[in-house]
């Protein structure tokens, strides 16, 4: 039954579905010290990586473990990476229990992960295990159905995303800006900052730039950051990133 609410009262606030950025971490161990170790060595490179993004522990990895989660423990380390944790799924009945005596809340269980290609080869190149699994938005203007045009610098900390199509940048993308397209992305300049194509699962979007210099690139969840040095074929020249399989290939053009 619809209840037709004041007019005063529809006028002093909107309830609005939302979507929020949330990095997801995927415990694999329950000890804290080395989650806590972990965590600090895989940003020890990049420290400003993050600047209080959301976190949602993923617990699928440790539910059948024995030792519990010192929630209170990784939740600390966590914020000593400039991250805050919110949420919780995948666990165990007592692991979920303690998560929200925590202060954490239930998050709705991950998808089905994609299904590997046939026989695809194990990657070559690190693949980055905390992913971003949802993108925060900005309006840009649209200069066709499904293409989003950028023609000024990117600044760090500036972020753009095209929903539902390709990004087109025609001017430099510092290091620290991001730059998001459900489908490809194309920089005609150097490309220094992040790049994740296919954000919303499309294993056939490709990064295109003609100075690659990224400091992270992803095509569908398949994350490559500087920790290894690009090929100095590929490192500041025209080149291409695309999935093969579950593997992320750096090409040049």
């Amino acid at each position: 039954m619809a209840v037709e609410t004041a007019g005063a009262a529809r006028t002093s606030f909107e309830l609005k579905s939302a979507q929020l950025p949330v990095v997801a971490v995927a415990l694999k161990t329950t000890d804290a010290g080395v989650l806590a170790a972990d965590l600090a060595a895989r940003l020890a490179d990049d420290p400003g990586f993050f600047d209080n993004d959301p976190v949602l522990i993923d617990l699928a990895g440790v539910r059948d473990a024995e030792e519990p989660v010192d929630f209170a423990a990784l939740g600390a380390s966590l914020r000593a990476l400039h991250t805050v944790p919110v949420a919780v799924r995948g666990g165990s009945a007592a692991q979920m229990e303690a998560a929200l005596a925590a202060g954490l809340v239930a998050a709705p269980e991950a998808p089905p992960a994609r299904a590997a290609a046939a026989q695809a080869p194990a990657p070559a190149q690190p693949v980055r295990e905390v992913v971003r699994e949802v993108v925060r938005e900005v309006e840009v203007p649209v200069a066709g159905p499904t293409t989003v045009v950028v023609d000024k610098p990117l600044r760090s900390g500036q972020q753009v995303y095209a929903r539902g199509g390709d990004l087109v940048v025609m001017a430099v993308v510092s290091f620290g800006a991001e730059v998001i397209a459900d489908g490809n992305i194309h920089i005609y300049a150097p490309m220094r900052g992040r790049a994740i194509a296919g954000a919303r699962g499309n294993t056939e979007a490709r990064i295109f730039s003609t100075c690659l210099e990224p400091q992270l690139v992803s095509i569908a969840g398949i994350y490559r950051t500087t920790e290894t040095e690009l090929p100095d074929n590929v490192r500041g020249k025209p080149a291409q990133v695309r999935l093969e399989g579950e593997k992320l290939l750096i090409e040049p053009l």
